[in-house]
């Protein structure tokens, strides 16, 4: 009797534009590699990005003789649309994609694939910031990804090391959860798809790559950049507004918190506020000098004050009081840009009310009376966020019963996550034995085509 042929496990999407050159040899290799490391049914998925080379040409030639090779054509231009049709149309338990030019080893494949395959995890993502990772590019890029990652860590309160390494993947039925609620199709997709996972409490696991850097790379850094910067601004600002339904994806697939979430001291509350004001101030430096170039002093001054304060009110909402959850998230938000404005008008009206009593005053007594009004608004403001923006009912105290949508853990062991999964692992991997696979039978995909406009 013939055994019944597997579900296809894995799907590895190349998004392409005009990549004639390299993609017929990255694809070869990376069928090589998937077919000795990878004990799982696979497939590869060419995502043709409106190429006007002779891309779509090499392709359809790699998905006739190449087996287990699918491509999609698209006449839209986007990575993150590209993604969302490719990942749409598979029947893969895991979705996955990597960048064209293979710049990530694909050593770290199997460890970046294995938890979702368990169920442990809901997305992965390659990290070429942590310490282990090891990492050839220039300065420039160097210095560009880690200030983009800090960005994120205090605008939206990502915890994850690296949004843009082209090296992802995600469990199949969180993708046609969240896919819907991603904007961006272009290259702001992988953040946004980020931090809408972490916001829905979802589990990201991270895997240190080894990366080397293309230098044929068709990225534009700069109107790169100034798109993750206006894609930034609209996803902090649909959060707060509750545009983005965080809380019922994490109705279907957020981990809540394991035990009690206790809340720091009087001392403890004291100490953190000073601390994310201290990391406050310097992120509002940070991003005057970068938007004021660009749009301005004035502009650049009311943009880098909104974004931080709206980073300052999370900060003290996760750490400063230890309130988790996308539960009243939008109104703290609110609640707290009042604050600001309550304490922004003690600031300006001291020297208002001084030019009116003194016009003549010195230099030195401005400078004690602006010190005393900002003393006096700082402990205004942290007295308001403590007994109204962030004050706990008695009944609150313990276990939230909000998810855990600022939380996000990533981790590399193998413990369980709280959800069984399909218990597909690749050999090539140290970290789990193989498991046994009872999933219903369907059959393993060939060379197909697709196209769509």
């Amino acid at each position: 009797m013939t055994p019944p042929a597997l579900p296809l496990a894995l799907d590895v999407v190349v998004p392409v534009y005009n990549e004639e050159v390299a993609l017929e040899a990255s694809v070869l290799r990376l069928a090589a590699y998937l077919d000795e490391a990878v004990r799982v049914p696979w497939q590869i998925t060419i995502a043709d990005n409106s190429s006007t080379d002779g891309t779509a040409v090499i392709a359809d030639a790699l998905a006739d003789r190449v087996p287990n090779v699918r491509v999609i054509h698209t006449a839209r231009k986007g990575r993150g649309y590209a993604l969302k049709l490719a990942w749409g149309s598979s029947a893969a338990e895991v979705l996955a994609y990597v960048d064209v030019d293979l710049s990530t080893e694909l050593s770290a494949l199997p460890p970046l694939i294995a938890p979702l395959l368990s169920g442990h995890s809901d997305l992965a993502i390659g990290t070429r910031l942590a310490r282990s990772s090891r990492v050839v590019r220039g300065g420039k890029r160097e210095f560009i990804s880690r200030s983009y990652n800090v960005l994120l860590h205090g605008m939206l309160g990502a915890r994850f090391s690296d949004a843009q390494c082209g090296f992802k993947a995600i469990r199949s039925d969180v993708a046609a959860r969240l896919l819907p609620l991603v904007q961006d199709d272009a290259w702001f997709f992988d953040t946004e798809l980020l931090v809408i996972a972490q916001r829905s409490g979802l589990r990201i696991h991270e895997v240190p790559v080894d990366w080397i850097d293309d230098l044929d790379s068709r990225v534009d850094i700069v109107p790169t950049v100034m798109e993750d910067l206006r894609g930034v601004v609209r996803v902090g600002r649909d959060l707060m507004r509750g545009v983005i339904p965080v809380q019922s994806v994490y109705a279907e697939f957020g981990r809540a918190p394991i035990g009690a979430v206790a809340r720091p001291s009087f001392l403890g509350q004291v100490v953190r506020f000073g601390a994310v004001g201290a990391a406050s101030t310097l992120a509002y430096a940070l991003l005057y000098v970068l938007l004021q170039g660009i749009w301005g002093a004035q502009a650049a001054n009311f943009a880098a004050l909104l974004l931080t304060a709206v980073a300052n009110t999370w900060a003290n909402r996760r750490f400063t009081f230890a309130i988790r959850g996308p539960a009243k998230a939008a109104t703290h938000q609110f609640q707290g840009l009042i604050v600001f404005a309550i304490a922004w008008i003690i600031t300006s009206g001291s020297l208002v009310a001084l030019n009116a009593l003194a016009p003549d005053a010195p230099t030195a007594v401005e400078f004690v009376t602006l010190t005393v009004a900002n003393l006096v608004a700082t402990a205004l403001r942290f007295v308001l966020l403590r007994r109204w923006v962030f004050r706990r009912s008695s009944e609150r105290e313990g276990v939230l019963s909000s998810p855990s949508a600022d939380s996000v853990v990533l981790s590399t062991d193998s413990g369980s996550g709280g959800r069984a999964g399909s218990g597909l692992l690749q050999s090539g991997s140290d970290e789990s034995p193989p498991l046994p696979v009872s999933p219903p039978p369907v059959p393993s995909p060939s060379s197909q085509k697709a196209s769509a406009a």
